[in-house]
C-alpha cells in the first residue's frame, strides 16, 4: 500500500523529500588531495560506556561508535578506572603508563586491556577520583561528586598528555575525539602546543556544560588570560573551553548542528557555536543505534518477528499487557520509554493522558528521573486501573518487550539533540509520535515512518494523539507505515564512515589546524551566560 503524507506538522527546513530506508549525509570539510591516508590512531574520550557504566545515550554511542569507526582506523577508548570498569577487566588490566601531577589534579596510571571482540580500552586509574560507587557523576543517592571539576580535568589532562606523548606510551594517537564537557578541556590542554594533534568534540548534550567556579580555574591549570576570557558572572565552563579550541566540533544529529546556533536552544552558548559554523568547523551527524535491536533475533521477545508478521508482533502485544497488568482490550497501546525529566516532556503526556484514556487507548511508562515527575507518574495507575501501567526505574528486556509491543511511542521532547528511543522503535514496528526537533526531525518521516507535531505544547500533542487513533483505525496504512518504518537503517555503518572520513580529512591540516586553535577564541557577547551545570 502507498503511503500518503498529510498534516505535514515539521519545520520548514525539514522540507527535502528522501527514500525510506536511507540517512542524508552532513556536508564535511572539503577533502584535500592528500587525503589518501587510510588509516589514524584515534583516542575516543568519554566517561561512560555500556560495556561497563550507562548514565545516558552518551553510553550507547561510546560502546558502538569505536567499534564502527575500528573498520577505519586503529581506535582506542580511554575511560575513568570505575569500580565496575576494573570488574570487568580484573587481572587482564596492564599499566602502561602514568601521568604526571598538574597544579590540584592529581598522577594518575594508566592501564590497558582487550574486550572480547578486541577493542582495546585505556583506563585512567586513581583510586581517589573514580573508585566511588555510584554513575560517573552522582552518588547513590543522586548528589554530584562535589570534586567534579578535578575529576575530569584529570580525564582531560590525560588525553592531552597521552597526545603530547608524555606518558611513556608506544602507542600514540593522531586524533583525539572528545566526547561532552567531562572531556573538552582536553582541547584547553593542547591549545598552544606544537605537537598537538587534532580534536573533534562531540556536543551530545548542550543543557550540560561543566560549570564550576571561577576559582577552579586555578586549581586546573588554566591560564590566567583563560581565566579572565571565560569568567562568566564568576563561573567557567569546561564546554565553552572545549568548543572554543576544539580543532572540529560535530554533534549528533544535524536539525540539532543548526539549532545550537541560535538563541532559543544555545544555553548562551549561540554565539560563539555560530562562529564557528560559519568557519566550517560545525556540522551534525546522526547517531546510530546497536545492531543487537533486532525483532527477528531478540531473545527478550516472547514472539521474534519480522517485517510483515503482523501476528508474531501482535503476540507480544498480548504478553506485553499481561506482563504489565494491563486490560486486554482493542486499541492503540502507547509506551513512553525515556528518562523521567522536563525536558522529555514527560508533564505533557501525564496532562494528555486522561485524552488518551478516553479515546479507547492505553498508556505503558518505564524510566526513572526527577522524583517529583515520578510521583506524578506513580499516581496514573491508580487514577488509570487496568489501563495505565507505570515501571519506575530502568530494565532493557522490558524496554525491548515495550518497543516491540506497543503501538505507538510518545516522545514529547522539548530538545532532542538526536534521541535513539525513536529508533529503535522503528526496528520494532513502534511508531514515534514526537515533537519535531533535533534528531527526532532527521529520523522521523512525517507520515510514513511516525507522526512529528511542531510546538511542545499539550494542544499540539493531543491533535498529533488524534492523528494516532486514525491511523490505528485503519489497519492497511497502520501495517504500511510499520514496515516502513523497519525498513529505516539505522545503523552505525554511515555515522561511523562519516567519522572516520573527518578524521582523514583533518590529518593534512594538523599543523595549520594546531596554528588556527593557537588563536584567542571569539568573544561572548556580555549578555550570554551559562544556563545549566
Amino acid at each position: 500500500m502507498t503511503i500518503t503524507r498529510t498534516h505535514r506538522t515539521y519545520p520548514s527546513h525539514r522540507h527535502q523529500k528522501r527514500e525510506v530506508g536511507t540517512r542524508r549525509k552532513p556536508e564535511l570539510p572539503a577533502a584535500d588531495a592528500r587525503t589518501d591516508r587510510s588509516s589514524a590512531r584515534v583516542l575516543f574520550v568519554t566517561t561512560e560506556m555500556t560495556d561497563f557504566v550507562k548514565a545516558g545515550g552518551l553510553g550507547d554511542v561510546s560502546a558502538a561508535l569505536p567499534r564502527a569507526l575500528s573498520k577505519h582506523h586503529d581506535v582506542r577508548v580511554l575511560i575513568p578506572g570505575y569500580p565496575s570498569v576494573l570488574a570487568v577487566f580484573g587481572d587482564s588490566l596492564k599499566t602502561i603508563g602514568k601521568t604526571r601531577s598538574y597544579h590540584k589534579l592529581p598522577p594518575c596510571q594508566i592501564a590497558e586491556a582487550q574486550l572480547s571482540d578486541g577493542l582495546t580500552v585505556l583506563v585512567l586509574r586513581n583510586a581517589d577520583l573514580y573508585e566511588r560507587e555510584g554513575s560517573p557523576y552522582a552518588d547513590a543517592s543522586g548528589h554530584e561528586w562535589p570534586d567534579n571539576d578535578i575529576r575530569f580535568a584529570t580525564l582531560s589532562r590525560a588525553a592531552a598528555e597521552i597526545a603530547l606523548r608524555n606518558v611513556h606510551m608506544r602507542w600514540q594517537p593522531d586524533v583525539l575525539h572528545l566526547n561532552d564537557w567531562p572531556c573538552a578541556l582536553a582541547a584547553h590542554y593542547l591549545d598552544g602546543e606544537s605537537d598537538a594533534v587534532p580534536t573533534v568534540l562531540t556536543i551530545h548534550n548542550l543543557a550540560y556544560q561543566g560549570v564550576f567556579p571561577a576559582s577552579t580555574a586555578m586549581h586546573i591549570g588554566m591560564s590566567a588570560r583563560r581565566r579572565i576570557e571565560h569568567d562568566r558572572h564568576g563561573r567557567i565552563s569546561f564546554l565553552h573551553e572545549g568548543i572554543a579550541k576544539a580543532t572540529y566540533l560535530t554533534t549528533v544529529s544535524e536539525c540539532y548542528a543548526k539549532q545550537i546556533t541560535e538563541p532559543a536552544c544555545g544555553c548562551g552558548l549561540d554565539t560563539l557555536l555560530r562562529r564557528r559554523s560559519l568557519d566550517g568547523r560545525l556540522t551534525g551527524i546522526v547517531n546510530g543505534i546497536d545492531a543487537s535491536w533486532d525483532p527477528h533475533r531478540d531473545a527478550a521477545l516472547v514472539s521474534p518477528f519480522a517485517i510483515g508478521e503482523w501476528d508474531k508482533r501482535q503476540e507480544n502485544t498480548r504478553q506485553l499487557r499481561d506482563e504489565l497488568g494491563l486490560r486486554q482490550q482493542d486499541g492503540p497501546l502507547f509506551a513512553v520509554i525515556s528518562r523521567m525529566v522536563q525536558q522529555k516532556g514527560v508533564d505533557l503526556i501525564c496532562e494528555a493522558a486522561p485524552q488518551i484514556i478516553a479515546a479507547g487507548g492505553q498508556l505503558a511508562l518505564i524510566g526513572r528521573g526527577d522524583p517529583a515527575i515520578e510521583r506524578t507518574i506513580a499516581r496514573l495507575p491508580r487514577r488509570f486501573p487496568g489501563r495505565v501501567a507505570a515501571h519506575i526505574g530502568f530494565e532493557e528486556g522490558l524496554a525491548r518487550r515495550m518497543f516491540a509491543g506497543a503501538d505507538f511511542l510518545l516522545m514529547p521532547s522539548r530538545y532532542e539533540p538526536c534521541g535513539l528511543s525513536q529508533m529503535y522503535a522503528q526496528a520494532y514496528g513502534c511508531l514515534p509520535l514526537a515533537h519535531a526537533t533535533g534528531g527526532l526531525v532527521d529520523t522521523i518521516e512525517d507520515g510514513v515512518t511516525g507522526l512529528l507535531f511542531r510546538d511542545a505544547t499539550v494542544s499540539e500533542l493531543r491533535r498529533c494523539l488524534q492523528r494516532a487513533f486514525r491511523i490505528y483505525a485503519e489497519p492497511l496504512l497502520l501495517n504500511a507505515m510499520r514496515g516502513a518504518a523497519m525498513l529505516e537503517k539505522h545503523g552505525w555503518d554511515i555515522p561511523g564512515g562519516q567519522y572516520a572520513a573527518l578524521y582523514r580529512r583533518m590529518l593534512p591540516n594538523k599543523n595549520q589546524a594546531s596554528v588556527s586553535s593557537a588563536q584567542p577564541a571569539p568573544s561572548v557577547r556580555k549578555e550570554d551566560a551559562y544556563a545549566h551545570t
